[in-house]
């Protein structure tokens, strides 16, 4: 199998697949390839890897020509029995830092594609360039070139709903970015006049996403609020310390939100642990530094049967989002 990651954490992704049972057979800059798990049929729920390429064929060639040839005729030889009624994902992608690798990656690309036309025109068609959203195993092309002479070519991927997400003049802070992609990966965002508890939310990136789909806020942070989250009737400040904020008798937010530059054990001890323990939410979305710690002892011991995540948390996810950088994001819904 192929997995991706962020550039610069392809170190992190092979430990955790190793401590998941996969053994790492090669890597480059954004990727790993493994063997398959064999006590493992399923692929399990991983937080470094964007895109899981199931069953990957490897695929050479010396020029952009040979390599369109041999990608299109795989992909034909694999499809003939396949149906194709709706939208399907045609996706390339390549290995991060090698200059020039994305325009050779385009060129292959483009023949392909006028290969496919010629060859099924019907199913060209229909063919998208967009990564599936949200958490999803789906069918379609997918090639991932590892340099310029070599790719590797699946029919079926697993995503874990990492995006670029677009940006907002109006966000106070790049953190806005971040809750916007983990309503992805949870599956659900916040709906009009549910209530939201913002822990930290200075300078107010995430109050601010919220209050965008109508949801009313309370956002706890002895900082001040900037951008559109400033002097937005959506929003509630609370000038206080977010450790020692607690909702009032009976009251159950919809949300809690997270983002604490804190020690994550500190985070989790001190505050994660009482809201999803006395369950004043029900969803959050949390994001734990690991800049100072081990980052995959800090993974296992999240995911550990004793976690407060596993005892007090159901469809919970930890990610390393595309906007992560040293952090985790964990998303999840408290158990009722």
């Amino acid at each position: 199998m192929i997995f991706t990651c962020q550039p610069g954490f392809v170190d992190l992704l092979a430990g955790e697949l190793r401590a998941r049972g996969y053994a790492p057979v090669e890597q480059g800059p954004g990727w790993v390839r493994t063997e398959a798990n064999p006590a493992a049929p399923e692929v399990p729920d991983l937080c470094f890897p964007q895109m899981v390429l199931l069953d990957p064929v490897e695929i050479t060639g010396d020029s952009v020509n040979a390599l369109a040839a041999k990608i299109t005729e795989q992909f034909l030889t694999t499809a003939k029995s396949d149906r194709f009624e709706a939208e399907w994902p045609c996706l390339f992608e390549e290995a991060a830092e090698l200059d020039g690798l994305g325009r050779r990656v385009k060129g292959v690309e483009k023949m392909v594609y006028e290969n496919l036309k010629k060859r099924m025109a019907r199913v060209a068609k229909l063919a998208v360039v967009t990564k599936p959203r949200g958490v999803a195993r789906v069918r379609g092309l997918y090639v991932f070139f590892v340099d310029f002479k070599r790719a590797y070519v699946s029919r079926e991927a697993i995503f874990g709903g990492q995006r670029r997400m677009a940006d907002d003049e109006q966000a106070p802070s790049r953190s806005y970015l971040k809750i916007e992609e983990a309503y992805i990966v949870l599956g659900r965002e916040p709906q009009f006049e549910e209530t939201v508890a913002d822990l930290g939310a200075a300078p107010g990136g995430w109050s601010y996403s919220a209050s965008k789909r109508g949801a009313k806020i309370v956002a706890v942070d002895n900082g001040p609020l900037k951008g559109g989250a400033y002097n937005n009737y959506k929003i509630e400040h609370r000038m206080e310390d977010a450790f020692a904020f607690r909702p009032a008798p009976g009251q159950v937010f919809d949300w809690m939100f997270c983002d604490l530059v804190e020690e994550p054990h500190h985070v989790v001890e001190n505050l994660i642990t009482p809201w999803l323990a006395n369950k004043w939410c029900r969803r959050f979305v949390v994001i734990l530094k690991f800049g100072r710690v081990d980052p995959l002892a800090l993974l296992a011991e999240m995911r550990a049967p004793e976690s407060v995540f596993s005892r007090c948390g159901v469809n919970v996810r930890i990610r390393h989002l595309y906007h992560d950088r040293e952090e985790f994001t964990l998303v999840g819904e408290v158990k009722e």
